[in-house]
């Protein structure tokens, strides 16, 4: 895991100059590991769509779920750990919050960003009509600033002298 710590860093070092007269170094950070995370995950979910569940329902003993809210979770049970550990070991690694801690907050507020884009998803399937992979990009475009800001102010919060946590 260090090796890989280590190379992400290197490389966004290297790409950064390029943007800093417009991001700061956190900003720029969250933008492009979380733009990668999120790429990853529709990338996922266009697999599982489309290959793994053949754009056909889940049929499980107790239930039926929709082949594109299926989808959207099985993607999510590999883009969350991956989430979680760019954004505490490459973002937010000033935060001086225990890990437990940082991972209990991460995972509250991602329980947000899941709930919304499960409502926007549905919303945009199965109301608007639009292509389901059409519908999660521009789902993640809207749950994307909400997520930035819970998880710099709350998930992986920094604190400063007057703060205890």
């Amino acid at each position: 895991m260090e090796q890989l710590k280590n190379i992400i860093e290197t490389l966004l070092n290297w790409i950064y100059p390029f943007f800093s007269k417009i991001f700061d170094k956190t900003t720029f950070r969250y933008a492009a590991c979380g733009g990668a995370n999120t790429v990853f995950d529709i990338l996922l979910f266009f697999i599982n769509y489309n290959f793994i569940l053949h754009k056909q329902a889940l049929q499980l003993p107790f239930m039926e779920v929709s082949s594109h809210i299926a989808a959207f979770l099985m993607a999510f049970l590999i883009s969350f750990p991956t989430g979680f550990f760019l954004m505490r070991y490459i973002v937010f690694k000033e935060s001086a919050l225990k890990g437990r801690v940082q991972l209990f907050r991460y995972f509250i507020t991602v329980s947000v960003s899941l709930f919304l884009n499960y409502v926007f998803l549905k919303i945009f399937v199965e109301k608007a009509h639009m292509y389901p992979t059409v519908a999660k990009i521009v789902t993640t475009f809207i749950v994307v600033g909400f997520s930035y800001f819970s998880q710099k102010k709350f998930s992986f919060k920094v604190q400063t002298d007057k703060q205890y946590t």
